[in-house]
């Protein structure tokens, strides 16, 4: 109860240090929704100016690789039993985790491969944990860092986008319900586009 005190506080007080901290939670061990974070951020910004929302993209990126990296040397280090055993405790229900999560983001990551670390950003339920199984399955650190601050860059500057523009239209305490209902659209949208155009490099690969 105490630590959602401190979530709560953190959100009612939004600078660069709450936001990189929230974000690195938002992506590590206690998984919630990004849209609650960025674009009350971001809709900040727009109305009084204390913050930039370059800024506001950058350090909500860097905290989310840094909640990343939690959960990936996590997995490394205690390997798929423990890590399985975590998420059906108490403990991690707690955290907001279940087996089926784990497994859901588990099978992504088979199913994308090193990518999905990247499209599984865009991902909702998915994009917290993605991370897991990237260290289950011991991913290349260098390739794990690229693809996750750019899939969490540009899922950040959406919903960036989205509060800062929201601004001028939506009163605040409508903000988080105005984002939520369009950012998932929004992600599929993405990762529609990204599939596209994969495929037509894998398509101009093969051919060539």
């Amino acid at each position: 109860m105490e630590s959602l005190g401190f979530i709560e506080w953190c959100l009612e007080n939004l600078n660069y240090g709450t936001i990189t901290l929230l974000m690195a939670i938002e992506s590590s061990f206690i998984p919630f929704p990004s849209e609650v974070v960025v674009p009350p951020a971001a809709y900040k910004a727009a109305a009084t100016g204390e913050l930039n929302v370059w800024l506001v993209v950058f350090f909500a990126t860097l905290g989310a690789l840094i909640g990343a990296f939690i959960n990936y040397f996590l997995a490394l280090w205690l390997g798929k039993p423990i890590v399985y055993k975590f998420a059906n405790s108490r403990l991690g229900h707690m955290c907001l985790l279940d087996e089926q999560k784990v497994i859901k983001a588990e099978q992504f990551f088979i199913r994308y491969g090193v990518a999905a670390t990247l499209v599984g950003r865009l991902v909702p339920a998915v994009r917290q944990l993605i991370s897991i199984p990237a260290g289950l399955a011991k991913m290349n650190i260098a390739k794990f860092a690229l693809f996750t601050a750019i899939g969490a860059g540009a899922w950040n500057a959406v919903l960036a986008t989205m509060g800062y523009l929201l601004e001028a239209v939506v009163p605040e305490e409508q903000l988080i319900a105005t984002v939520t209902k369009y950012s998932h659209e929004i992600g599929y949208g993405i990762i529609a586009v990204v599939a596209i155009a994969l495929a037509y490099l894998i398509y101009k690969g093969v051919k060539k």
